[in-house]
């Protein structure tokens, strides 16, 4: 099915200029109506310098790029951006191993000109992280907060945390799947959506070569079983977001290829993620070593709004204009 859509796309800083290696990036709509995006960034992922980096668009153009002062000299990770009324917060994750992360945020209320002192999310919780592990929040019609979470020790398991206040956080239980042999499917990093009918419904990185999902009717307090879809997944980072029309949008690599991630796409389905149509091809490289790999995505009015990892040297942002 073709999807009629224009689109244009732009680095957000110049390669090499301000670091050696950047990944995971995440862009939000500022209440201000400023596009900002973040990501990590250093000497290579894991190193005791890598930090967060943002940058702020203004009138089309993305800003220099300025990192995020703390007083941490671990490891930063997978920052994740949202907007509240009045201010604008990044969550990340703190820790030289992954299966021992402590989630912290900051907030701006000037559209990154100043930050606050970092705090942690939930005060001494040493679980392997809480709140979003890579992608956005879920605001809901009611108004709750869902954050797609999950923990890496010993395996990988994905679960969610609810706040009605962005303050306070109670999560779920983790999502339980299990694939055609009875074996348990390892999943993380979910990435959400609602209906109208206040479903929310769930697409999660996993290492059985494909996208799994799961669906709440409580408003995320609890979910079904999770599920394969026809999606391929090569173990790398989806997003999702869904318009106003209904329509669901992935940026995902379709591949099922554990370890490539030499091509991008955007996916989109008008069935409430039953299936799913290939909309553009963002990158597809033919040397197997490149990497477009952990998009985000977020929709606004007649828009979508992209960024993804580029060759880990920059991050590219896309801009697609509905029809």
């Amino acid at each position: 099915m073709s999807q009629n859509f224009d689109f244009n796309s732009q680095m957000i800083f110049e390669s090499d200029k301000f670091f050696n290696s950047c990944h995971a990036s995440t862009i939000v709509r500022a209440s201000d109506g400023t596009l900002m995006s973040a990501w990590f960034a250093g000497s290579d992922e894991g190193k005791s310098d890598v930090r967060i980096w943002y940058s702020v668009n203004t009138d089309g153009k993305w800003c220099e790029p300025k990192q995020i002062v703390t007083p941490d000299n671990a490891a930063h990770w997978n920052p994740v951006l949202q907007s509240f009324a009045d201010r604008t917060r990044i969550y990340y994750k703190v820790g030289s191993e992954i299966e021992h992360w402590v989630t912290k945020y900051v907030e701006t209320f000037d559209s990154g000109k100043t930050w606050t002192e970092p705090k942690e999310l939930v005060d001494g919780d040493r679980s392997g992280g809480r709140g979003p592990v890579k992608n956005k929040c879920l605001v809901t019609h009611s108004g709750t907060i869902i954050a797609p979470a999950s923990h890496e020790l010993n395996s990988w398991r994905a679960f969610f945390d609810i706040s009605k206040d962005g303050n306070i956080w109670e999560r779920t239980e983790y999502v339980k799947a299990l694939d055609g042999n009875g074996k348990i499917v390892q999943m993380i990093q979910p990435t959400l959506w609602e209906n109208d009918d206040g479903s929310v419904h769930a697409l999660f990185r996993t290492k059985s070569g494909s996208i799994y999902k799961s669906d709440s009717s409580n408003g995320g307090l609890s979910w079904s079983e999770a599920y394969p879809t026809d999606l391929p997944n090569n173990n790398s980072g989806i997003d999702c977001a869904r318009t106003d029309d209904g329509r669901i949008w992935l940026v995902y690599n379709p591949i099922g290829l554990a370890g490539n991630r030499n091509k991008i796409s955007l996916a989109v389905s008008d069935d409430d993620g039953e299936t799913w149509n290939e909309a553009a091809c963002f990158e597809d490289n033919p040397d197997k070593n490149a990497e477009y790999s952990y998009p985000a995505i977020i929709a606004d009015a007649d828009e979508l709004h992209i960024t993804y990892t580029y060759l880990r040297k920059q991050i590219k942002y896309i801009n697609v204009k509905l029809k």
